[in-house]
């Protein structure tokens, strides 16, 4: 069974279901993606590892990886291995140095786990044939420049009349009040008013 790595490239709201957002997973060194559906906490998960940001308490996934070293289990890798009805089933590799588990998990799950872990993930070539979107470079641009396709685009028009010093204050106090959607989305008008500059 043929396998490909994959690399998180971000969340975005999903535009079929209400209250939803779409993992993206980019094939290393290719052009398809994988769009997964899932729920806010999932995202919230997710985008708090990508943003770097530090939650004043642990969230489940960071209490999991602190539980994990505790007791020397690390995860060793992330598997999609079954497409079902458009749900995504996968697993976790676990290694305790003498022995190696093998864990089911839901794919949102296993993502926000990998992230912390900083292992690989890896869907079947099978999976990413059915599954996988192949975007063009000149569909990316005209995503970039609708800003369709970048994360929690909603929330960034509401930030573009603040100044820099306004939207860090914002960031601090959102991940005080634990509203990660929130910081994350006032740290991507940051970067877009960042590429700008530069």
């Amino acid at each position: 069974m043929k396998r490909v790595k994959l690399k998180v490239m971000g969340i975005s709201y999903s535009q079929t279901q209400s209250g939803a957002y779409a993992l993206i997973l980019i094939e290393e060194g290719g052009d398809r993606r994988i769009p997964i559906i899932i729920g806010g906490f999932e995202a919230q998960a997710i985008v708090i590892k990508l943003e770097n940001l530090d939650p004043p308490r642990p969230l489940t996934h960071d209490l999991f990886k602190k539980f994990a070293d505790e007791f020397n289990i690390s995860v060793t890798e992330v598997m999609i291995y079954k497409l079902e009805e458009g749900v995504f089933f996968s697993k976790l590799v676990c290694s305790n140095d003498e022995k190696e588990y093998s864990i089911d998990s839901r794919t949102s799950d296993a993502v926000a786990i990998a992230l912390r872990f900083g292992c690989p993930i890896y869907i079947t070539e099978d999976i990413l044939d059915k599954a996988g979107i192949t975007i063009s470079p000149s569909d990316v641009e005209t995503s970039e420049n609708s800003n369709n396709d970048n994360i929690l685009e909603p929330e960034k028009t509401k930030f573009s009349t603040y100044s820099d010093e306004e939207l860090y204050k914002m960031i601090d106090e959102a991940v005080k009040t634990e509203d990660y959607e929130r910081a994350a989305a006032v740290r991507d008008e940051i970067e877009r008013r960042k590429k700008k500059k530069g």
